[in-house]
């Protein structure tokens, strides 16, 4: 037995219904459906924010090498709420000293110390992010301590290799992570960026972009 699929057409004036209604799939006029990935429809929910680093021609400046429970930004969030990191990128501005290394990391613990930086909704005039975060040059924001049994690693980028001429090659400019599987930080949680060069810090521009849900909307 066969059975015909059809789908309303809202090409031209796709339109929303209300909370707890059924609501038309919507097609274009050559009859496709129209799907919508995840992040794209949390940033038309107004539920995205974005946490940044450096403005015009003035960046940020880097730690002396990556040390523990220091980083350049972070989010944080608390109990009942839930944030999902979906892009961290880093572009050098200048390279400091030698040895450049960035990375991304989570845990399960508030940081506790760093500028604080309001996170900036990414549809525009949306509502504020009930998630927290800090912003501070040179290793100034305050994170829990490594361990392999409680600290996620999400990305580590180290150009640690000096030639006999005492050169390096050019960085991988910029540095982007956009994750297939994206860390999940539910109820008190940190997601930080550390990023650092050997003997001077390196100056950067770099952002990280997040998704934030209730937790109850979650699990």
């Amino acid at each position: 037995m066969t059975t015909d699929m059809y789908v309303k057409v809202g090409q031209a004036s796709p339109g929303t219904g209300s909370e707890g209604v059924w609501a038309d799939l919507k097609g274009n006029r050559r009859g496709e459906v129209c799907i919508v990935d995840f992040f794209t429809e949390m940033a038309l929910e107004g539920r995205t924010y974005q946490v940044r680093a450096g403005t015009v021609t003035t960046a940020l400046t880097g730690d002396e090498a990556i040390t523990d429970t220091a980083a350049e930004m972070c989010v944080d969030s608390a109990e009942g709420v839930t944030f999902i990191p979906f892009e961290v990128m880093i572009t050098w501005n200048n390279l400091g000293g030698d040895a450049l290394e960035c990375a991304a990391k989570s845990v399960g613990a508030a940081s506790t110390a760093g500028t604080a930086f309001v996170p900036l909704p990414r549809y525009a005039g949306g509502i504020a992010a009930r998630s927290t975060a800090r912003v501070q040059a040179a290793g100034s924001v305050t994170v829990a301590a490594e361990l392999d049994t409680t600290t996620r690693q999400h990305f580590v980028y180290a150009q640690e290799f000096v030639s006999d001429d005492d050169s390096e090659a050019e960085p991988w400019n910029p540095v982007l992570w956009v994750p297939k599987l994206p860390p999940v930080c539910k109820g008190v949680s940190c997601f930080y960026v550390q990023v650092a060069s050997a003997t001077t810090g390196p100056g950067y521009f770099a952002h990280i972009d997040f998704a934030e849900l209730r937790t109850v909307n979650v699990t």
